[in-house]
């Protein structure tokens, strides 16, 4: 909606401003230079409304990786510790309760809850590391299965992290700014030359709203937890249910 004000009421500062000047300011010369200028910003925009989107294309796939990536981990580890023994049975459990804490976690996001859900104390990752760490394997085969347990359980905590960064931002705010001056400079000189009448209006209208559009797209990829194109927990669901139906 910022960016619709900036850009539209810059193409209507055009129109204003084209009623007040005098005749002789828009000669063929002076409108040469103007298309000039226009070109070099309407090039610059291009170039940094198309970065803009690629680094938010980037940003949303590598969360939706790092969901899956969980996800599959999560039954990775259940399984190994289910191959391990009888007296992984409490680990398991820890494990399947923080999953079910990162999905309510990753809901309170999506919603905007002021607070995060927070895993309870019996189903911290690190009480999990620490059950796993205190594991006494009798055999090569158990502690295959209790390094292998280890490993991963780390990379899930780091990839936990990452996800869940919600003050982390791959698009700077400044890029979002220039670019909307950017556009909103194009839009003045567009209103320069366009004739005041109910058509041009509504034709500018649908472009900056087309514009605007674009920078809402940016900004909803960029935060992927939580905007109108949110990602699917569904892989953690289906990790949840798989290791939930422990015998």
């Amino acid at each position: 909606m910022i960016s619709f004000g900036c850009i539209f009421g810059g193409s209507l500062t055009g129109m204003a401003v084209r009623s007040v000047l005098p005749e002789h300011y828009f000669t063929n010369e002076a409108k040469d230079v103007l298309r000039l200028g226009l070109g070099l910003i309407t090039t610059l925009s291009a170039l940094v409304l198309g970065l803009l989107v690629s680094t938010a294309k980037s940003s949303y796939d590598a969360k939706r990786g790092q969901v899956t990536q969980l996800a599959t981990d999560v039954i990775l580890v259940d399984r190994s510790l289910e191959l391990y023994g009888l007296e992984t049975k409490s680990a398991r459990r820890v494990l399947r309760d923080q999953v079910a804490a990162l999905s309510a976690q990753i809901d309170s996001l999506s919603a905007n809850t002021p607070k995060l859900v927070r895993p309870s104390s019996e189903a911290d990752l690190s009480d999990f590391y620490q059950m796993v760490r205190r594991l006494s394997p009798r055999d090569d085969v158990q502690r295959s299965l209790k390094a292998e347990v280890l490993r991963i359980s780390l990379e899930v905590g780091q990839i936990r992290a990452s996800a869940l960064a919600r003050e982390s931002s791959s698009i700077p705010v400044a890029f979002l700014v220039v670019l909307v001056f950017w556009l909103t400079a194009l839009f003045v000189s567009f209103g320069l030359f366009a004739p005041r009448n109910l058509i041009v209006v509504a034709a500018l209208c649908v472009s900056t709203l087309t514009v605007a559009t674009a920078s809402f797209l940016i900004l909803d990829m960029d935060q992927p937890l939580t905007g109108f194109m949110k990602l699917s927990i569904e892989p953690l669901r289906n990790a949840l249910a798989v290791i939930g139906d422990q015998r």
